[in-house]
């Protein structure tokens, strides 16, 4: 039997499982968390610590097809402005219940397009933030760049902000592919918004690109990976694309005739995976690849690898804080989300109150789960002596746990002294492996394909 029949066995390409950046995933969110509770978990946050901050900005100068991120289109500034406005003051509001000495670990800005920020409003963000939560010594800032969307004095705004790490959204370069998805970036672009971003002193690149695209064929991702990689970002994330219309409804402009099949996914995510691979990138969890000396390759040697709700990372962090409409938080105590609607979101930031609207309390079975799901995704590998050493398991409760996965999955998942592993060639499995630890209900959400 050949490694693709042995997959379909298993239900791979049929399958839609949660990509798990988070567990429960948001779908299992509920109106459990509110304003309060947001700001008690802030309080909570131990003077001299150090927290990750995400500012999420839900506008674009145009709206890409295939895109599902909480985002709306806007030809005028106005709109913009007024929503820094309001992230100001949310700021203002955090600020003022953090304890003492509290410092930034990572910062990104995401959405949308943060790009489409004036200069001026750029470094106006930035002094807020700062002035509430100054940048540790290790802190990374990271910034969402859209190539068609950057100018020099936008990028000098970002470089004087101390943005350290760009992101580039590249999705393909094939201009056919481009056309019908709704994103016009051609290579010349992307590798002169690149070539800017490098000469500010920005050293730090990252790149996404995706596959399951219409009309995406093996030797047109070929085409695209090899030139990324004469770009030679730091790291790359190789998404798969998750055709949503009824989540998104822009992708219906997306013809779904023109999507590959599950099969022919699989092999479009194989092609790119060794091109990266051949090129000396070190593969990160089930979709990212970093150059050696990358963090994220550092922090997978080091067992340090996590996943949070912007994929893996090496931020050792306790909290993550989402700020802005629709952004998710992540705190010891469980999650947070602010409302998605932009108007909903301004109007209780402008009554002095946290937009929070829902989240999620963990109980200790949702972490000691949430781990092992987390272990799966970065390593492929559970380790039994973590979990009843940080997490209070037993070894009768991993022993039935194991036991249900081993059983659904004879020959994909292993057994070991020290806990579970993945195989190599069952690597493919690993969403649809994790999701046997993940004791929520399942039937009423619709998450993305498998692979």
């Amino acid at each position: 039997m050949d490694s693709n029949s042995q997959l379909a066995r298993f239900g791979l390409f049929d399958a839609r499982v949660p990509r798990y950046t988070s567990y429960p995933t948001a779908p299992h969110f509920s109106a459990s968390v509110v304003p309060e509770t947001f700001s008690d978990w802030i309080a909570a946050i131990p003077a001299q610590g150090e927290i990750s901050l995400y500012l999420h900005v839900p506008f674009c100068r145009r709206l890409c097809w295939f895109c599902a991120c909480r985002t709306q289109g806007t030809s005028s500034d106005d709109p913009v402005r007024a929503y820094v406005q309001t992230l100001k003051a949310e700021i203002a509001m955090l600020k003022a219940r953090l304890a003492h000495g509290v410092t930034l670990s990572r910062l990104h800005w995401g959405g949308g397009t943060p790009t489409l920020l004036p200069a001026d409003l750029i470094a106006e963000l930035a002094e807020t933030v700062f002035d509430a939560v100054p940048m540790g010594p290790r802190a990374e800032f990271s910034v969402e760049i859209d190539p068609n969307e950057i100018d020099a004095a936008r990028l000098d705004a970002l470089a004087a902000a101390g943005m350290n790490r760009a992101s580039i959204g590249v999705q393909d370069f094939d201009l056919e592919i481009q056309k019908t998805i709704g994103r016009d970036q051609t290579y010349e672009v992307t590798r002169d918004a690149i070539l800017a971003i490098r000469e500010k002193g920005v050293k730090s690149l990252n790149a996404d690109i995706l596959y399951g695209l219409p009309h995406q064929t093996p030797e047109r991702i070929a085409d695209s990976v090899q030139k990324l990689l004469s770009l030679s970002p730091d790291r790359v994330a190789l998404y798969g694309y998750a055709h949503v219309p009824w989540m998104a409804r822009r992708q219906v402009m997306i013809p779904s005739d023109a999507l590959p099949t599950p099969h022919e996914r699989l092999d479009l995510f194989e092609t790119a995976r060794k091109l990266f691979v051949w090129d000396g990138y070190q593969e990160i969890g089930i979709d990212h690849f970093a150059r050696p000396d990358d963090g994220l390759a550092v922090a997978l040697a080091k067992g340090a690898l996590r996943r949070n709700f912007q994929g893996y990372t090496d931020d050792t962090a306790a909290a993550l804080i989402g700020l802005g409409a629709s952004s998710i938080s992540r705190f010891p105590q469980g999650f947070a989300q602010n409302v998605s609607a932009t108007s909903a979101y301004t109007k209780d930031i402008r009554a002095g109150r946290f937009s929070t609207h829902r989240g999620h309390v963990f109980t200790d079975d949702d972490r000691l789960r949430g781990r092992i799901i987390e272990a799966l995704m970065c390593d492929f590998a559970v380790s039994s002596d973590e979990l009843i050493r940080d997490y209070g398991a037993t070894h009768a409760q991993l022993d039935m746990m194991y036991g249900r996965a081993l059983a659904a999955f004879p020959g994909m998942l292993g057994a070991t002294s020290t806990g579970l592993v993945i195989p190599e060639r069952a690597r493919p499995l690993t969403r649809m492996i994790a999701r046997a630890f993940d004791a929520y209900d399942q039937s009423k959400a619709q998450h993305s394909a498998a692979i």
